[in-house]
């Protein structure tokens, strides 16, 4: 019988590294053409808009999509997993927790196979639900012992760093500036709504790799396009997502700055088609839009351990 998982059921089952091994299996099944991932549609009304994102991952049984509704008063996410070989409904679950430790996690995959093994600071623009999922993911992925963040509001700010700091055990504190946030950090991680670039492009170190996770509409821009054309490595998700939503690309490639080959599927890099870093100084881009796959990859594993301790509630289909 299905289950329902609710946000708290997911909480309690769902760790950083999990959704780490979850989202990298999911684009390294993308790469050797086991998954199928059809790039976000939108309904839109005046007061909601109903986004939804699907997939498959047969060799991991599961086929599915996730979908939301934004509206003035909050987003509301639910993923529905089905058997990929029955077709019969495994799970319905609550999913604003799991999508941002998802969408962390994908930054996390990104920062393991393009930074530099040597990564010992980063700075993270952003202070919001989303960049709890990217700030734990980085202390997952990579042996940190700093991390800069820099947000608008100084309160909100130090209460997330302090939050950051206790879950990790790595030394979160809050950044005087964006300049101070980019100036001699490894990875930079932007989490953002922003729709105007958050720092200079003659800020980035050699050798630094970015994360940039906010830019997924045309309306949005965290990186200027001089920083972009910075990058000598410029890796994406999925190449069509990234040409639907990407924000930060999206102008380059209209003005033929910057050409689709040069966008490298992260799971190009992981099954070795592709080359990811190929030196120290290079600096790298990872754009993340966000998959269905990555969502039903980690919910699978959400679900196989809710069935091992008895969590959930039953769903009366067949």
């Amino acid at each position: 019988m299905a289950l329902f998982l609710s946000e708290n059921d997911v909480k309690s089952l769902l760790t950083a590294e999990m959704a780490l091994e979850a989202v990298a299996s999911a684009h390294r099944d993308l790469a050797n053409g086991l998954a199928i991932d059809t790039p976000r549609a939108r309904s839109r009304l005046p007061q909601t808009v109903l986004h939804v994102l699907q997939g498959a991952l047969p060799a991991q049984g599961v086929i599915g999509y996730k979908a939301y509704t934004s509206n003035k008063s909050g987003n509301r996410f639910l993923v529905h997993l089905f058997d990929a070989a029955t077709g019969q409904l495994k799970a319905v679950i609550e999913a604003d927790y799991l999508g941002m430790i998802r969408t962390g996690a994908a930054s996390g995959v990104a920062a393991r196979w393009l930074a530099r093994s040597d990564s010992r600071i980063a700075g993270v623009f952003g202070s919001g639900w989303q960049a709890e999922g990217h700030v734990r993911a980085l202390c997952a992925a990579l042996p940190l012992e700093q991390v800069k963040v820099f947000g608008r509001k100084a309160d909100k700010l130090r209460d997330f760093c302090r939050r950051m700091k206790e879950l990790t055990g790595v030394a979160v504190e809050p950044a005087a500036s964006a300049e101070e946030t980019v100036r001699n950090s490894d990875v930079i991680g932007t989490v953002t709504t922003a729709a105007q670039p958050l720092f200079e492009a003659d800020w980035l170190e050699p050798g630094v790799h970015i994360n940039a996770a906010g830019s997924n509409s045309l309306i949005r821009q965290e990186l200027s396009e001089a920083s972009v054309r910075r990058c000598d490595l410029i890796a994406v998700d999925s190449q069509p997502t990234a040409l639907a939503e990407a924000g930060d690309l999206l102008p380059l490639l209209e003005k033929g700055r910057l050409h689709t080959r040069q966008l490298v599927e992260l799971g190009d890099v992981m099954v070795g088609r592709h080359a990811g870093r190929t030196s120290a100084a290079q600096i790298t881009l990872f754009e993340s839009q966000g998959m269905a796959i990555q969502d039903l990859a980690v919910a699978r594993r959400v679900l196989e351990l809710a069935e091992a301790n008895g969590i959930g509630q039953p769903i009366p289909m067949k």
